[in-house]
């Protein structure tokens, strides 16, 4: 089978980025750009196409970062998605932005089980549990959720903890053995690894259906 090309933004947080995945290789550009996100994907992903040498017809799918994160950034991510599946007539592929997290985290350390928080204000964390599977995918260990972090729970010996919850309350999340992340922003190229399976297993929606995925009314 041919391999797609696909294309990967991510804006829910702090970070913006774009990624390729194009003929067996990965294109990426990351940026810290936090309330300057409308004005930097857009030229990140032309950087990282034509670095890539992909032309808008070869595109196969664009996948995003659905959420949770903050409420302007994951909206973004989903209207640029939409928009660019609706110019270009290809599909969407949702990724959770906690998967991300852990994706990298697995891409980096090799961590096999972690333990993914975001900032999310008002005293809470976007938090989720993640494991390796045998497909080779971080896959959820339970549902995301929105919490105060006294109340998420997970984490022990074996576990890292990733994302910027881990800086805002380091105190009141539960400890991870394997040690912790706390810089760490979901970036693009970990949206691949999801996305191309789901591309595989023919489980990509139209460009209407890529909503984002909010986990609570607003931040």
């Amino acid at each position: 089978m041919q391999q797609p090309v696909i294309i990967a933004l991510e804006t829910c947080t702090e970070g913006c980025s774009a990624a390729v995945y194009a003929a067996g290789a990965v294109h990426h550009r990351l940026e810290e750009a936090p309330r300057r996100h409308t004005a930097r994907l857009l030229p990140l992903l032309e950087a990282v196409m034509a670095e890539a040498g992909v032309a808008r017809g070869a595109v196969d799918a664009v996948a995003f970062g659905r959420g949770p994160g903050a409420f302007v950034g994951v909206r973004m991510a989903a209207s640029a998605a939409q928009g660019l599946c609706t110019a270009w007539s290809v599909p969407a592929l949702p990724v959770s932005t906690l998967a991300a997290l852990a994706e990298g985290a697995y891409r980096r350390r090799g961590a096999e089980r972690v333990l993914a928080a975001l900032d999310a204000r008002m005293g809470q964390v976007y938090w989720g549990a993640f494991e390796r599977a045998a497909g080779g995918l971080m896959a959820p260990a339970g549902e995301e959720a929105a919490a105060d972090p006294e109340a998420v729970a997970g984490g022990g010996p074996a576990w890292l903890g990733v994302g910027r919850g881990f800086a805002a309350y380091p105190d009141a999340l539960p400890e991870t053995g394997a040690g912790r992340e706390p810089d760490a922003l979901p970036e693009a190229r970990d949206l691949l690894p999801q996305a191309l399976a789901d591309w595989a297993a023919g489980r990509c929606v139209a460009p209407a259906q890529a909503l984002p995925v909010y986990l609570r009314a607003w931040t």
